[in-house]
């Protein structure tokens, strides 16, 4: 099958429906003539929006950011709260409200709002929905990108947009003689991934993160009777959301610090301040993620990198805070000894039958520690330095020198417009980079505030190629 372009109309392809691609077709969609401009979405789930973070459809995977923080339309961030309260939203499951009254809802209704917010342009055809992935691309002489599906289609393309967001998790070298093992679990986001574990099977969960509370929060509430060994590294965990409060005094944008250094020591500085009026550290966090972009920006790449070495751990428990169900649950299960933390790294893995024997050195006391268990559950979260790697679209535009992996491991080599690098560093108009494969240049760029600005950021640009006539006024 070939979809050829419609007369002289511009064709926009965004591979990857999930919350990014969803976000750049929307934002996209609302400021173009349909009849000049074609936009079509390549995404293999059946309803765009939904994504690796959002398909879940477990009740306890909640959205970690309270419903009024929420939004798709950048210029209207109450829009998900309002959809929520209306006739349309969802009866929600039990305790989703906080004392304060704001709502942690689970994911997937996160999805079922933005669905709703693009149905009426897929219905009218503005946006179109292939239902397929996306395995290859082919250059033309007039510049244009024919993309193949695994479906057998065709499709052209005058810019593509890459919305090929989350990796699977790398598996860690000291676990990988486990590799197809049933004790190993090696993607815990994978459908039915955790439905086989037994209530009295031993789990170690391998990441303390968000995925690893989740993972927690799942099998707790199942019923799961064993006890739960949470290992990383490091011991750290998510932190929860802090009070309501002032802003904080700190303005990390106004002239931002050149090293990973000096920017800790002025973190330590406004977090100081910010003690001494009363505020607790979220403060001066939240102005961070807000002026993310701009500290980045200020950092010369061997300074970016010294910071994902050295402070990426205390930013991420800091940053990606869990949601206060999620994080109840997870302090129960502690205190209740069903859940225990361990700060430590797997030395050795061996298959034993139908367990597995692991040898832990603990982090503190440098003990090494033998444990056996029925499964091992991998929560580090998604590699975006193997994106190119794990997907046979990417390879394929790789081996056209169309993009290159970004020098951090951060995901896509990406130019400050959005733009897609060669290999060679040169940007490539005609494809720009959607969601968190763009960090590497962008920096912070995993929050829904975040990949909703990029979109509309990406959206402009795109608007910036396509016929002066195509474009048409906002919609509201």
């Amino acid at each position: 099958m070939t979809q050829h372009s419609k007369g002289t109309a511009h064709h926009v392809t965004v591979v990857g429906g999930g919350l990014s691609g969803a976000a750049i077709a929307y934002h996209l969609a609302r400021q173009v003539d349909p009849t000049l401009v074609q936009i079509t979405v390549i995404e293999p789930r059946a309803e765009l929006g939904q994504g690796l973070a959002y398909s879940t459809p477990d009740p306890d995977h909640r959205l970690n950011v309270p419903d009024h923080k929420m939004s798709l339309s950048v210029d209207d961030p109450e829009d998900f709260h309002r959809w929520l309260h209306s006739p349309e939203g969802p009866v929600l499951p039990g305790a989703s409200a906080t004392l304060r009254g704001e709502i942690f809802a689970p994911r997937h209704v996160f999805a079922s709002y933005v669905a709703a917010r693009l149905r009426p342009y897929l219905a009218s055809g503005q946006i179109r929905h292939l239902q397929d992935t996306a395995t290859g691309a082919e250059e033309l002489a007039d510049g244009r990108l024919v993309l193949r599906t695994e479906g057998g289609a065709r499709i052209f393309a005058d810019q593509l947009v890459l919305s090929i967001t989350h990796p699977a998790p790398r598996l860690p070298a000291e676990i990988a003689r486990l590799a197809g093992h049933r004790t190993l679990i090696a993607d815990a986001y994978a459908p039915g991934a955790l439905d086989g574990i037994a209530p009295t099977d031993r789990v170690l969960v391998l990441g303390s993160g968000l995925t690893g509370a989740d993972v927690v929060a799942t099998l707790v509430q199942r019923g799961h009777l064993a006890r739960i060994d949470l290992l990383s590294r490091h011991g750290r965990f998510s932190a929860p959301h802090g009070p309501v409060q002032a802003e904080t005094s700190g303005d990390f944008a106004k002239a931002p610090e050149k090293t990973a250094l000096e920017l800790l020591r002025r973190v330590r500085a406004v977090l100081q301040a910010d003690a001494a009026a009363g505020l607790t550290w979220h403060a001066a966090f939240d102005r961070l993620r807000a002026q993310g972009p701009a500290i980045w920006a200020a950092l010369p790449q061997p300074e970016r990198r010294r910071f994902l070495r050295h402070l990426r751990g205390l930013w991420d428990v800091h940053r990606f805070r869990i949601a206060p169900q999620t994080h109840d649950i997870l302090q129960k299960s502690i205190a209740a000894r069903r859940v225990l933390p361990v700060a430590g790294q797997i030395t050795i893995a061996q298959a034993n039958g139908r367990k597995a024997t692991l040898q832990i050195r603990l982090r503190k006391s440098q003990e090494l520690l033998t444990v056996e268990v029925d499964r091992i559950i991998l929560a580090t979260g998604p590699s975006h330095s193997d994106a190119i790697r794990q997907s046979p679209f990417l390879t394929a535009l790789a081996g056209l020198g169309l993009i290159a992996p970004d020098p951090l491991g951060l995901g896509l080599a990406t130019a400050p417009t959005g733009a897609a690098r060669h290999i060679d560093g040169t940007a490539d108009e005609r494809i720009l980079i959607g969601g968190p494969l763009a960090r590497g240049t962008v920096g912070e760029l995993m929050g829904v505030p975040e990949v909703t600005s990029w979109a509309a950021r990406l959206a402009t640009e795109l608007l910036g190629r396509v016929p002066v006539a195509a474009t048409t006024v906002a919609a509201g």
